[in-house]
């Protein structure tokens, strides 16, 4: 699996095929300017993506995923 975007965070990445629904959580995509985890908790929606506070869809390709943790 990916190494986790920078950060320290040793939270292991899933592959985004195995994302769950219904629940909170960080993803993060690879561009061609590296690995970048999205900083606000999301949910996974049928075809597609949203910002889990507001349900706003988002236009993100994740590549994979983790349990997203409220940073203080």
């Amino acid at each position: 699996m990916a190494k986790p975007p920078p950060g320290g965070d040793d939270r292991e990445w899933q592959p985004i095929s195995t994302a769950q629904f219904d629940c909170d959580i960080e993803i993060a995509y690879i561009n061609y300017d590296g690995e970048h985890a999205l900083v606000f908790p999301c949910r996974r929606i049928l075809n597609g993506w949203m910002k889990a506070e507001t349900n706003e869809r988002i236009v993100v390709q994740p590549s994979h995923w983790r349990e997203w943790v409220q940073k203080n």
